[in-house]
């Protein structure tokens, strides 16, 4: 059982912030290179003066997931120089509630003893048997939490309540596997909202689009455009004017989607999307449906595209859709132009 789930921790970390103001980068093991080292310090609040306090924050970066919970050191400890202090476990999997469970246990065994070994023996537990227990500090157990508690924990209905038939616009953008940036100044309405998304595409079971914090640093703007599609929260409000870096832009605070000049043609919506959009809306409205029956629904209708568009390749010269081929349906235009972007995001298409 553990040996495959604790294989996706990847490191542990540690940075303070002393008694004179200054944040250090102070403790690794086993180690994490230059650059993500850089990246994740610009993520830890201690870095950033005067800013709001975070006490958990996630994010990626060059594929590999971190997450940093930050402490404030109360009176007395053995930790008499240090005024905050913040881990970061690095892992493969996206997974917030487990490695934020796991951090806590770091963090109380460091306020306890004062010394990073005895962080490093709890994680070395964890590593070796998947679980780390102690009295004082509480218990972890990996097998408590099942990747797929993760893919549900953000809320469809939510995102439904904030948007209505304008997450259709989502839906598309997701299916068609086109870059999405959302904005809000405050990092927890950021991880909140963008880690629901991925769940509109529940065949895909990607959470590796989802890049929730990213600055606009060269470093993090160049990783980011690696890859093909992909969801990115950005707190800087100055992002809306960087078009570059979207098909869809989010504006959270103020509640509105703007679909980019050059996307506008692949997601341009027609009866198909107003049907798929009346049945999110109406699936996420009903109280006595969940967030997860709300996106089995969507899983369903999205199933029946994804059906007959396979049906449509299978008729094609090497199972590959072709523009001609599809024209021969005499498909409304819309749901033609979307079946075709469609079919090059689920590499369906003869090119």
């Amino acid at each position: 059982m553990a040996t495959t789930e604790t294989q996706l921790m990847s490191s542990v970390g540690l940075i303070e912030k002393d008694v004179n103001g200054d944040t250090l980068w102070v403790w690794c093991y086993p180690s994490v290179d230059s650059r993500l080292r850089q990246v994740l310090l610009s993520k830890c609040c201690l870095t950033q003066q005067g800013r709001d306090f975070h006490t958990f924050v996630f994010g990626q970066f060059c594929r590999t997931w971190y997450y940093i919970t930050t402490v404030e050191v109360q009176e007395p400890t053995a930790l008499n120089k240090v005024t905050h202090f913040s881990t970061v476990v690095t892992a493969k999997d996206f997974n917030p509630e487990k490695y934020a469970a796991l951090s806590r246990i770091l963090c109380r065994m460091y306020v306890k003893h004062g010394t990073p070994v005895k962080m490093m023996e709890a994680y070395l537990t964890v590593l070796i048997k998947g679980i780390c227990q102690s009295d004082e500090n509480g218990s972890f157990l990996i097998k408590d939490y099942d990747v797929r508690k993760a893919y549900l924990a953000g809320s469809i209905k939510d995102v439904v309540s904030q948007f209505g038939m304008e997450t259709i616009i989502l839906y598309t953008a997701l299916m068609l596997k086109k870059r999405i940036v959302v904005h809000h100044p405050r990092i927890e309405a950021l991880l909140e909202f963008t880690r629901a998304l991925p769940a509109l595409t529940w065949h895909r079971k990607d959470w590796s689009i989802l890049h929730p914090y990213v600055h606009l640093s060269d470093t993090e703007l160049e990783d980011l455009q690696n890859c093909p599609g992909y969801i990115a929260g950005f707190v800087d409000p100055e992002v809306s004017n960087r078009s570059d870096l979207f098909d869809v832009y989010v504006n959270l605070p103020d509640s509105f989607i703007t679909v980019s000049q050059s996307a506008k043609e692949a997601m341009a919506m027609g009866k198909l999307h107003k049907e798929v959009g009346h049945l999110i809306v109406q699936s996420a409205e009903d109280p006595e449906r969940s967030d997860s029956q709300v996106i089995k629904d969507i899983s369903v209708k999205t199933k029946e595209i994804l059906t007959n568009l396979l049906a449509l390749a299978d008729k094609c010269e090497d199972s590959k859709i072709t523009l001609e081929g599809l024209k021969q349906h005499h498909f409304p235009a819309a749901t033609e132009n979307f079946l075709f972007h469609l079919a090059a995001a689920e590499q369906l298409l003869r090119i």
